[in-house]
């Protein structure tokens, strides 16, 4: 039983932030996932990250011509590359998109970037959190009374990022297969957040939504979708959108509903915030989530990154193994008729080398040649 992408050669061009992830995902989908590294550089992640699992991993110095001729031998063996340079850092390395179809004109070449390929800021530096602020996304997160605070990362980088490359390094390879012809994919976190933002112009529409922050249906503004602090200083989540999960809620917290007000009343969501805040300081987290566990009200614990891998519902999925002292999420999404365990095996930078190199055609005496020059280690 072979995984989904069993049979496909995709090249990474080693970088940091959503690169990495998104070459994690194709790996656990199994494919062959070579990831050429610059020497010295890595992934910024350490030796044991988790997105350097099921991968192979070279590192090849792109500075010298025989290092460019080994990537283009491989890029003649493989269905698709990705990179994440500014735009024009792969040309003049000679790997640019050109010079890989020139090869192998079924190459799906993608390429992931902050700010896209276009435009007066491509060139521009940028992160998570000022791509965030581009689209709309970051001004309506948090508090109407602090700045917005940075959502981690993964919000742009990896949902508007890794994702974005992911999807359209799939749909490039269906394309390839049945046109014969690869493609220059176009990857920006800009997009891919303001893709996903498409949820608020659609609310906006039916005056659900307003670009004031803490204002709206899901940014905390109404008492039945946020969450609350618990008697031990942690929280409970309270996403009863629906009337029938408000209802639940409110039976089991035990408060008359003609009294507490209607749900939709917006003149009654001060009263509400207030009684649900001092309702839930009452008890402990846990407290809490045992007696909701038991009814399907949309309440839940807010757990921290530790506590999720030993929930009770994540260890009945398998959804994360302890291999060799580190947590490894499973991958994703579970498919019914294929293995669904990915590789765990995480590789140091250049172990695979001289395997790959072997895989190409070079012999012992080009091999050690390449080594000694700095080409190859």
């Amino acid at each position: 039983m072979q995984r989904p992408l069993s049979g496909f050669r995709i090249i990474e061009l080693a970088g940091i932030g959503p690169g990495p992830f998104a070459g994690q995902i194709l790996a656990d989908l199994g494919a062959e996932l070579i990831c050429v590294e610059r020497p010295g550089a890595g992934l910024g992640l350490g030796p044991e990250a988790i997105e350097r699992r099921g991968k192979q991993f070279i590192t090849v110095n792109l500075r010298e011509a025989d290092g460019v001729n080994l990537v283009l031998k491989l890029v003649a063996q493989s269905h698709g590359l990705f990179e994440g340079n500014r735009p024009g850092v792969a040309e003049r390395l000679g790997i640019g998109p050109a010079a890989c179809h020139a090869i192998n004109p079924r190459l799906v070449y993608a390429r992931m970037t902050g700010w896209g390929q276009t435009g007066p800021w491509a060139n521009k530096a940028g992160h998570d959190i000022n791509y965030l602020s581009m689209t709309g996304a970051l001004q309506a997160i948090g508090t109407r009374d602090a700045p917005p605070p940075p959502p981690l990362n993964l919000l742009g980088d990896y949902g508007g990022g890794s994702m974005n490359l992911v999807i359209g390094m799939l749909a490039g390879l269906l394309k390839a297969q049945s046109s014969g012809e690869g493609d220059v994919i176009d990857c920006a976190i800009v997009d891919g957040v303001g893709a996903m933002m498409g949820v608020v112009y659609s609310l906006a529409q039916v005056n659900l939504w307003q670009t004031r922050r803490q204002a709206n249906l899901l940014d905390g503004a109404m008492p039945f979708y946020r969450c609350y602090a618990t008697k031990d200083d942690r929280f409970m989540a309270v996403g009863c959108i629906e009337p029938q999960f408000f209802t639940v809620m409110l039976e089991t917290l035990n408060l008359d509903s003609t009294e507490f007000g209607g749900q939709m009343d917006p003149s009654c969501w001060p009263r509400q915030h207030q009684t649900l805040e001092e309702l839930f300081a009452t008890r402990s987290r846990d407290e809490w989530a045992q007696l909701f566990d038991a009814v399907d009200a949309c309440v839940t614990p807010v757990l921290d990154y530790q506590e999720a891998t030993t929930h009770t519902h994540a260890d009945a999925r398998a959804a994360y193994q302890t291999i060799k002292g580190h947590v490894h999420p499973r991958s994703f999404p579970v498919f019914a008729s294929v293995p669904n365990e990915p590789d765990h095996s995480v590789n140091p930078p250049g172990s695979d080398s001289r395997n790959i190199l072997e895989s190409l055609g070079y012999d012992e005496a080009h091999i050690t040649q390449l080594t000694e020059r700095g080409v190859v280690r």
